[in-house]
């Protein structure tokens, strides 16, 4: 007889009791395009059927925009039993081509936008997988299929494939399990305080860590998505207006985006924002909370389901000064709901002291923790070495509990012996009311070994010089940390919106 007091945890559960209880409500938005949440389970039951005897197990890739068909993959591709593998949209056809064959997909679903780089890629696969064109194809295969729902007897079983960005070598295979997303899921409904009368506008790329698990949380809270397939300022304050957008997520540079957009105005209701990436600048805080956006900070990686930890606000904070109450919301903060207590270690794998100013690496572990690399051993004992993953972020942990990042291990300046975090001077130049964002690298210097050069990005109209923005760090900082040269430019970034530090360094290595 079965247990009837278990029962394995899973995230597609969230779309059953979505359809049962509120299966008459609008579940997805989708251009002109709307399906209720009893047509979103049938259709991702339908898509189950129609890819299990095609992926035979073997996972099932999907290349898409922030579309119905890569929110349907979430639910439908676990129920064919088959793990998930969403691709990055912005990859080069050679990148593509390495996920498929790496991951050993059975099946890619793609957007036709991606017909080119589709057959790009496939055609350096000596073995590739079918494949499934979204569209006519796509809709003719589930009016075809019959319905499916096969629910994993092991709870830590694999769920999705999720590649790293790769910018020191080949993208690892990050692989979750269902226990993780579950309960992942469930620490995003209770921490951005997602309802039945929520509604998630998806800028936040749904291939990037499963999209945070928001495909999950949204459904769990019976909420609506709005699909997105592109971070258009203009569309999204659009949509924010007529589809009364209640919550969204993205990197700084979203935020940015949409807090100097032409079409930005205060808007009618509070708008919830989680934010991960580099902590936004106090004037970025400022800038949303003039337009009636609420934002909360959170850290996490790709190999944490997303978001780890949360700058979990606490009341007794709102009767602060504003630049104050900016200081604490840029920290990373504390453990999200479900995680175990973030430790800061130093090399050793000791905790530093909780004094503010100690730095060491940021370690988790947890239900929300990666199963591991994909076909790599070595890379997953050397991530977590004593049972413990090791983030390569530096911070420091207040007396308070809250931890702050410092910076990147690769990203601290070492000028004289002196450390600088870039990530300090980034927001010392963000506050300067010329600048739109920033980004600051290490360059050699002979007398120093090296220092700190910043890239600016200028609002539209503005202007601003090489010696007032490094007149204006030092008047904040010490004189030291004072960016050495100044480049304006536009700065490169990830499909998520985060800044490419590496494309700068090597920028600026040709340049030498």
């Amino acid at each position: 007889m079965r247990d009837l007091s278990f029962e394995p945890l899973t995230p597609v559960s969230f779309l059953d009791r979505a359809a049962s209880a509120h299966g008459d409500r609008v579940a997805v938005v989708d251009g002109a395009s709307r399906w209720t949440y009893a047509e979103l389970h049938d259709r991702c039951r339908r898509l189950a059927g129609a890819l299990a005897g095609l992926a035979n197990g073997r996972p099932v890739a999907v290349l898409a925009p922030n579309t119905h068909v890569l929110l349907e993959a979430n639910f439908g591709v676990p129920w064919a039993g088959a793990p998930l593998v969403a691709i990055n949209t912005r990859l080069a056809p050679a990148e593509v081509a390495y996920i498929l064959e790496h991951s050993e997909a059975g099946v890619l679903v793609h957007d036709p936008a991606f017909d080119g780089l589709v057959a790009d890629a496939l055609g350096r696969l000596t073995a590739p997988p079918a494949v499934v064109r979204a569209g006519e194809q796509y809709e003719r295969l589930l009016a075809s299929a019959t319905p499916r729902a096969e629910v994993p007897g092991d709870e830590r079983a694999l769920l999705s494939i999720n590649y790293t960005s790769g910018t020191t070598g080949r993208p690892k295979g990050v692989m979750y399990h269902h226990r993780g997303a579950y309960l992942q899921a469930l620490a995003m409904v209770g921490h951005t305080g997602l309802s039945p009368s929520a509604v998630h506008l998806w800028t936040l790329p749904m291939f990037h860590c499963n999209g945070w698990c928001f495909p999950w949380a949204v459904t769990a809270a019976a909420a609506t998505h709005v699909c997105l397939e592109k971070v258009d300022p203009v569309l999204v304050w659009r949509l924010l207006r007529d589809e009364g957008v209640t919550h969204l997520n993205g990197a700084p540079t979203v935020l940015s985006m949409l807090a100097y957009a032409a079409d930005a105005a205060p808007l009618e209701r509070t708008v919830h924002v989680a934010t991960g990436g580099a902590p936004p600048s106090p004037a970025i805080l400022r800038r949303m909370g003039e337009l009636g956006f609420e934002v909360t900070h959170l850290y996490g990686l790709t190999e944490t389901f997303g978001p780890a930890m949360i700058c979990d606000w606490r009341p007794e904070w709102n009767g602060l000064a504003v630049e104050e109450q900016a200081r604490l919301k840029a920290r990373q903060g504390v453990g999200n709901m479900i995680s175990c207590r973030v430790r800061v270690v130093d090399a050793d794998g000791a905790d530093v002291p909780a004094d503010g100013a100690s730095v060491g690496e940021i370690a988790l572990r947890g239900n929300n923790v990666m199963l591991g690399y994909f076909k790599d051993a070595e890379a997953t004992e050397r991530a977590a070495p004593d049972g413990w993953f090791r983030t390569g972020d530096l911070g420091v942990l207040h007396p308070d509990g809250y931890v702050e990042l410092r910076d990147r291990s690769k990203d601290v300046i070492i000028s004289g012996g002196e450390n600088i975090a870039s990530v300090e001077v980034e927001q010392a130049i963000a506050e300067h009311p010329a600048v739109l964002e920033a980004a600051v690298i290490a360059v050699p210097d002979e007398h120093w070994g090296e220092v700190p050069a910043a890239y600016v990005t200028l609002h539209d109209g503005a202007s601003a010089t090489e010696a007032e923005i490094i007149e204006h760090v030092r008047a904040r900082l010490a004189r030291f940390k004072a960016p050495k040269s100044v480049t304006f430019t536009e700065l490169p970034k990830t499909s998520t919106g985060k800044i490419q530090k590496y494309v700068l360094r090597e920028q600026a290595r040709g340049a030498e």
